[in-house]
């Protein structure tokens, strides 16, 4: 909502600044300027001599109500270029291409706390997808959605000294835990030998076992030793991902990659200083994109031949302009003003009727 009042203030004021520059340089006297708030619209206006604006000729006119649509095309074109230069104006002070800095953690999300992610720390990769900006982050969330979860090679015999499963265990077809299901530091794998026919299960410490070399496949470890490719024994929807963040030892998120990709907020931008602040990128691209937003609707809107609006006095303006030659009878100038003037009237009002339909229906 900040971002949507200032940017309509920023396109409200520079809007009539510009009639009333044209104003003063087509000599007519500006009586005043002033701003204004109606509802949630605030705004400005320039009360200009009406006697001075009738005594200059048709163009003149046409130069000062075509001046305010004119300064939020100016502002339009500006905006985009600050988007468009945004990585090097803001070179010197942070840093792109290598990773993404975490700029908000959702409050008790599942990484949140004192050994999840915090705030200003950069994301380098998830699991063995490389992480270098935003859009590649919502592919490797996409990647860990559809790929199976990736195993790690581990020695059998080491297997067998680690597993911490209890005696009395038992597999459901619903769900296999092999493990004591308060455990943070174990987790349930499976692994497949050569001399049974089976599956085999092992509640295994998860930090340990996701720091040995991974495999896609049973191919991938190096067989003559005795390893062996272990698995997580999740469901299809749940994921183990480590998260590369920092200098830090990876982060071991377990669950549907959407809740991770849903608990931070990141950006491409990583300060090379403390001092930084870490929102500023964001702050600039956002105010940016309303400004081209709203100050484009405003160039729209206004160019429109609508009752009470600009478009009203440049549709004058212009058919003075090109119909006085042809057309010397002032009425008959008059009453094709007013037809276009009604016409665009009524298209507008239907637009937002159907615009306001479409959002509360």
């Amino acid at each position: 909502m900040s971002y949507y009042l200032l940017t309509l203030l920023v396109c409200g004021i520079l809007h009539e600044v510009g009639h009333a520059i044209a104003a003063v340089r087509e000599q007519v006297r500006v009586n005043g300027f002033g701003l204004f708030i109606f509802i949630l619209y605030p705004g400005a206006y320039v009360d200009l001599s009406t006697e001075h604006l009738q005594a200059v000729s048709p163009l003149r006119q046409l130069r000062i109500y075509c001046a305010g649509v004119w300064h939020n095309f100016v502002i339009v074109v500006l905006a985009l270029c600050v988007l468009l230069i945004l990585p090097l104006l803001l070179a010197p002070f942070y840093g792109t291409g290598e990773s993404v800095v975490i700029t908000q953690v959702t409050e008790n999300s599942a990484v949140s706390g004192p050994r999840g992610l915090a705030v200003g720390e950069a994301i380098t990769s998830l699991s063995d997808c490389r992480v270098t900006s935003l859009d590649d982050w919502s592919t490797c969330i996409s990647v860990s959605m559809k790929e199976p979860t990736m195993g790690h090679c581990m020695a059998l015999n080491l297997i067998k000294d680690l597993d911490a499963s209890p005696k009395n265990w038992t597999r459901t077809e619903k769900s296999i835990d092999c493990c004591n299901r308060s455990s943070s530091t174990h987790l349930c794998f499976n692994y497949h030998t050569k001399t049974a026919p089976h599956d085999k299960f092992a509640c295994l410490p998860a930090r340990a076992i996701t720091e040995r070399p991974m495999c896609k496949l049973q191919s991938d470890c190096y067989i003559p030793k005795g390893d062996v490719c272990v698995y997580p024994a999740l469901d299809n929807e749940t994921k183990l991902l480590q998260v590369y963040h920092g200098r830090k030892p990876p982060l071991l998120f377990l669950g549907h990659p959407l809740d991770l990709h849903y608990s931070v907020v990141l950006s491409n931008y990583v300060p090379k200083s403390f001092a930084i602040p870490l929102n500023l990128p964001y702050v600039v691209e956002t105010f940016s994109k309303y400004l081209i937003s709203l100050s484009g609707a405003l160039i729209i809107l206004n160019v429109v031949p609508c009752y009470a609006l600009d478009g009203q006095w440049i549709c004058h303006g212009f058919i003075e302009i090109a119909l006085r030659s042809t057309i010397s009878d002032r009425e008959t100038r008059g009453l094709i003003y007013t037809v276009i003037i009604l016409y665009g009237t009524c298209l507008l009002f239907i637009n937002v009727v159907i615009a306001m339909w479409a959002l509360f229906s």
